[in-house]
């Protein structure tokens, strides 16, 4: 005997209907052209389906019982009329003429449409306006149940929400709301529920004026019904004007009234989150402020023992914070409290929920300092909490109370925070740990706190940071680092802890804020000679000018960063700029290669020292430093100063020193044949680098000497850096600068200046491309625009180099407007001058329209 599930018993008389309720009439002689009636057993599926194409009312009804029975059974039985087929014929039947029919085939679909193979053949079938037609006035009771529940089945999914919309099936379930049954009102709510989380479903129902019964369902007395309401509420009011037709329709009247009651506790979750949505509408907020509704709201999430209802309510609260209006209302009603209490539940995620309202709320200054002793100590102990979700919410409120308050981040910082932060940068949380860093970069704003952010080995945490694949951490991390490298001692630790190479490989980001902060960072971190030297081993001289050259990539930080480093290596800026400024001051080392172009390196100046000499590049190089053997001075490494024991030349401008390109020849004043051996041997040493060629080590290498220079700069220290008159001094140093280089050359006789034919006797002599600048005595606007400038830097004037075209060159000084000063007693702006170093030395002309200066000039 067959499994009872598989099964069907269905017996049929053509004159009874069970299902139907037909009254029985008396019996009359059958016509002698009908078949006599007869009684008909079946208990086999596969044949009841074959009278689903009876011709008889009564026999279909039975038969629809029998598969209704059958079908209620389980979800094998289902699969079983699928299979048999029986599914199709069924669905003609729901526009069948006979209304018991109808009925009985639609109880079937109700349950049927349970089963998702079902739901698939019904979309196809389209038979969805069948259905929604079942739901018409003068239809029973029962039919309504079970069409709405085929309809609730089939509106679980995308298309069939589609189909029942695109069928006008929304506005019979509104109006089933009303119905005095309440499977119908459970059916029929249900579907509305799923239906409204397509937005032109919710705009047809704005339309269809639903609000009202829907809030009606909040009185019946099926806890189901009243969920079901409460949970399309809350996704309508979403949408403003949703909210507004709920405050036109004293809705929160219904959902305080829920939350009062203790029986309804069941409910108080999803009335707490549609009251969410309207404290998002200003009027509401303002509404239920004044009426007394918000206070009651905030001491009912604050004393109630339900985590989850805490939770809800601290999630309302971080929606209606995203208003200005509504934060000032909050905390004029003491929000803060709350919040600060809800942070100590045993609930973790009440605790999420409170630190992100605290994050909202602190965009209201007058809450940020309401934190700053209440609520900062408590986020910081959850940054310690086993949860990453926890320690995220804490991290990002800490974030959000810090940034541009210093006052929360001195709080931060007592309530232990500092040591917590760092640790949190560990996290396996993207934005646990990109929180932490805003954190300290807020923090590290102070100095102090600074200081003490250093003292617990913070470039080292910030390394993981630094490496890692998300974007944002990256971006906090790079600000992070640019807020704390703000001195030597963080800058080293940096450097030595391996954080300067993930930092330069940041500037190859293709994410613009990334490469913008990493631009920064390198700029703050190029504060100090050691660290920028290591930024442009790693590369990012290279990068930056990469960056700069690129349309879409290139930035102000960028362009910041490039010049910082720049400003490392000066001898690099000129060939790259052509300029260096008055705050570049030219150091011993110093070379001046020529321009070189856009991706050209340019070599270190000891490969330049090796290479035999050509008609190529001449490399004019700035060295003060001598030996202790060299000549009578000796000068510091940095500035260059006279010794007062050793013997001083003949002092001021007019001093001269011999003509010829080596000191082999001809003697100094004041200079025996004993200093003149030790000076000529003193070159032979500066040149032994040169001769030994590649065999010397780079602790063996240095620069070739330029005593010439070492004198120029004694002798412009003793004469020119006393007086006190800065443009005295520029003049004097301009005629200076001339002489040593040739004199006064008229501006039509410049083309016989054979400086030329000087450089080259230079080059061959030396036997080097790299020339010192104070053994050039015939030279041109490079050269004297070049020694202008590493001599005024010795001395403190400030002045800026300019390299032109064709060999030009130029130095400009900014001075004070001196007669006006005199006739108002103001200070004026500062004004701009060239400083003639070739045809009237010592003149200065004012730079107004600087191509037609440099004209004339030049």
């Amino acid at each position: 005997m067959k499994d009872s599930r598989s099964t069907m018993t269905v017996r049929l008389h053509a004159w009874v209907s069970r299902m139907g309720k037909k009254t029985k009439k008396e019996a009359e002689p059958p016509p002698k052209d009908v078949f006599d009636p007869l009684t008909i057993e079946s208990k086999n599926a596969a044949t009841v389906m074959l009278l689903l194409n009876s011709p008889e009312e009564e026999v279909l009804a039975d038969v629809c019982e029998a598969i209704y029975r059958f079908a209620l059974k389980g979800e094998e039985n289902k699969a079983t009329l699928l299979e048999l087929g029986g599914v199709e014929p069924l669905t003609k039947l729901l526009t069948h003429e006979d209304k018991t029919v109808r009925r009985n085939a639609t109880m079937i679909f109700g349950i049927l449409t349970s089963n998702s193979d079902i739901k698939k053949l019904l979309r196809e079938l389209d038979v969805m306006s069948s259905v929604i037609a079942q739901l018409a006035p003068e239809e029973e009771v029962v039919t309504h149940e079970f069409a709405s529940l085929c309809l609730a089945n089939m509106s679980v999914e995308y298309m069939g929400k589609v189909q029942i919309f695109e069928q006008g099936g929304l506005e019979p379930l509104i109006r089933l709301l009303t119905s005095p049954d309440p499977d119908v009102k459970k059916n029929s709510i249900e579907c509305i529920y799923n239906l409204v989380q397509d937005i032109q479903c919710r705009a047809t129902l704005q339309e269809l004026n639903a609000i009202p019964p829907i809030l009606d369902l909040l009185e019946s007395e099926y806890p189901i019904i009243q969920l079901l309401a409460l949970k399309t509420l809350e996704v309508v009011t979403n949408e403003k004007e949703f909210r507004a037709m709920l405050r036109d329709s004293q809705a929160l009247d219904h959902l305080i009234k829920i939350l009062e009651t203790k029986e309804l506790n069941d409910l108080h979750i999803e009335a707490l989150s549609v009251m969410a949505n309207c404290l998002e509408d200003k009027e509401t907020m303002v509404l239920i402020q004044e009426t007394g509704v918000l206070k009651k709201l905030l001491s009912f999430a604050e004393n109630s023992t339900n985590p989850d209802i805490q939770k809800n309510a601290a999630k309302a609260v971080t929606k209606a914070a995203c208003d200005p209006e509504n934060r000032k209302l909050f905390h004029e009603q003491e929000v803060e409290r709350c919040l600060v209490t809800l942070l100590e539940s045993e609930n973790d995620g009440t605790k999420i929920a409170a630190s992100q309202a605290i994050s909202a709320m602190s965009e209201n200054s007058s809450s940020k300092q309401f934190f700053n002793n209440q609520g900062i100590p408590q986020l910081i102990q959850l940054l310690k909490s086993d949860n990453e979700e926890v320690r995220e919410a804490a991290a990002l409120a800490l974030a959000n109370l810090t940034t541009c308050n210093h006052a929360n981040a001195n709080a931060a910082a007592k309530a232990d925070g500092i040591e917590a932060l760092i640790n949190t940068l560990s996290s396996r949380r993207n934005k646990v740990v990109a929180n932490a860093a805003t954190v300290l970069m807020n923090m590290a704003m102070q100095e102090p706190l600074r200081l003490s952010i250093q003292t617990h080995d913070i470039m080292h945490a910030l390394l993981s940071p630094l490496r890692s694949a998300d974007k944002v951490v990256q971006s906090k991390a790079t600000l992070a680092i640019a807020a704390i490298a703000c001195d030597a001692k963080a800058r080293t630790e940096l450097r030595n802890s391996g954080g300067l190479e993930p930092l330069v490989e940041l500037l190859r980001s293709k994410n613009s804020e990334v490469r913008n902060h990493a631009s920064w960072a390198v700029m703050v971190c190029a504060g100090d000679e050691p660290t920028a030297t290591e930024l442009c081993r790693l590369g990012a001289l290279d990068i930056l000018e990469e960056i700069d050259l690129s349309v879409s990539r290139k930035n102000k930080f960028s362009e910041v960063a490039y010049n910082k480093l720049l400003n490392h290596h000066l001898s690099l800026k000129y060939s790259k700029t052509g300029y260096l400024s008055s705050s570049n001051i030219i150091s011993d080392g110093f070379y001046d290669y020529g321009r070189i172009l856009i991706g050209t390196k340019l070599l270190p100046l000891k490969d330049l020292c090796l290479q035999e000499p050509s008609d190529l590049h001449t490399v004019l190089l700035v060295n003060s430093k001598s030996s202790d053997v060299e000549h009578s001075y000796h000068f510091s490494a940095g500035f260059g100063s006279p010794t007062e024991e050793k013997s001083e030349p003949t002092s001021g401008r007019n001093t001269a020193l011999s003509k010829s390109a080596t000191k082999e020849k001809g003697s100094r004043k004041g200079r025996g044949k004993k200093e003149e051996e030790k000076v000529k041997e003193e070159e032979e040493v500066a040149a032994a680098p040169k001769l030994t060629g590649e065999g010397s080590t780079d602790k063996e290498w240095c620069p070739p000497s330029d005593p010439d220079f070492c004198v120029y700069v004694c002798e412009v220290t003793k004469s020119i850096l006393p007086i006190t008159n800065i443009r005295e001094q520029i003049e004097l140093l301009a005629k200076y600068v001339a002489e040593k280089m040739g004199g006064k050359i008229p501006k039509e006789k410049l083309q016989d200046f054979s400086w030329q034919l000087h450089i080259s006797e230079l080059k061959f002599q030396l036997k080097s491309n790299v020339v010192p600048i104070g053994q050039i005595k015939k030279g041109i606007f490079c050269h004297r625009a070049l020694l202008f400038k590493a001599l005024a830097d010795k001395i403190g004037i400030g002045c800026s180099l300019v390299r032109g075209e064709y060999g030009r060159a130029w130095n400009e000084v900014q001075l004070m407007n001196e007669p006006q000063k005199r006739l108002t007693g103001a200070f004026s702006p500062p004004e701009f001058y060239i400083v003639d170093l070739m045809f009237h030395p010592g003149t200065l002309m004012k730079l107004r329209s600087q191509e037609a200066d440099l004209y004339r000039f030049l």
